[in-house]
């Protein structure tokens, strides 16, 4: 999806030529753009048998939509279990967790301002 949203749209060859080397198989790529297609979040143009691909769905839709399947997959849908995890395995530092609470009061009250 990522390289879909840089190159807004574009050919599996497209998708492979921006990918690390060693370069992918053809037919893996092609196989997960179809599946993102099933899914919704990409669709096609033909021309022939070739299609050129796009991305649907947002960068910020998509996100919202694999944290949400993330957190009910791996953490018993509890968002709390997340942030736990998070303490755990990150060990963050007090000015990291305060910055944090600092973002949770203000996406709770709405207030964009720093």
């Amino acid at each position: 999806m990522q390289i879909l949203w840089d190159i807004k749209r574009g050919f599996v060859k497209d998708v492979i030529d921006r990918m690390g080397e060693p370069a992918p198989p053809y037919n893996t790529i092609s196989s997960l753009i179809r599946i993102l297609e099933k899914k919704g979040f990409v669709d096609h143009k033909a021309y022939g048998k070739t299609h050129e691909y796009f991305p649907l769905i947002s960068k910020l839709s998509y996100r919202s939509f694999t944290f949400r399947n993330f957190v009910a997959n791996y953490f018993d849908g509890a968002s709390g279990n997340v942030l736990s995890f998070m303490l755990e395995e990150r060990d963050l530092s007090a000015e990291e967790i305060e910055e944090a609470i600092k973002q949770i009061k203000q996406t709770k009250t709405g207030d964009d301002t720093k």
